[in-house]
C-alpha cells in the first residue's frame, strides 16, 4: 500500500485511542462496519472521502488533521 494510506491508517489508530474508543465504538460513531474500520486501520485498503470525512467527524477532528 502506498505510504499515504498507511500514515492514514496509523493516525486513525492514534486518534481513535486517544479518545478512549475501541474499533467498535468508532465504527458506530461512523456508520461503519468494524470490519472494515479494522481493515482500513491495518492500511488493507485506501479509504475513500467519505469514509474519510465520517471519521474525521467522529473523532472531532479536520479532515486536514486526519490526513496530515
Amino acid at each position: 500500500m502506498p505510504s499515504a494510506t498507511r500514515r492514514v491508517a496509523a493516525r486513525v489508530v492514534e486518534l481513535r485511542q486517544a479518545r478512549g474508543l475501541s474499533q467498535e465504538a468508532l465504527a458506530a460513531k461512523t456508520g461503519l462496519n468494524r470490519v472494515t474500520l479494522a481493515r482500513l486501520e491495518r492500511a488493507m485498503h485506501p479509504p475513500n472521502l467519505e469514509t474519510l470525512e465520517r471519521i474525521a467527524r467522529a473523532l472531532r477532528v479536520s479532515l486536514a488533521d486526519l490526513v496530515r
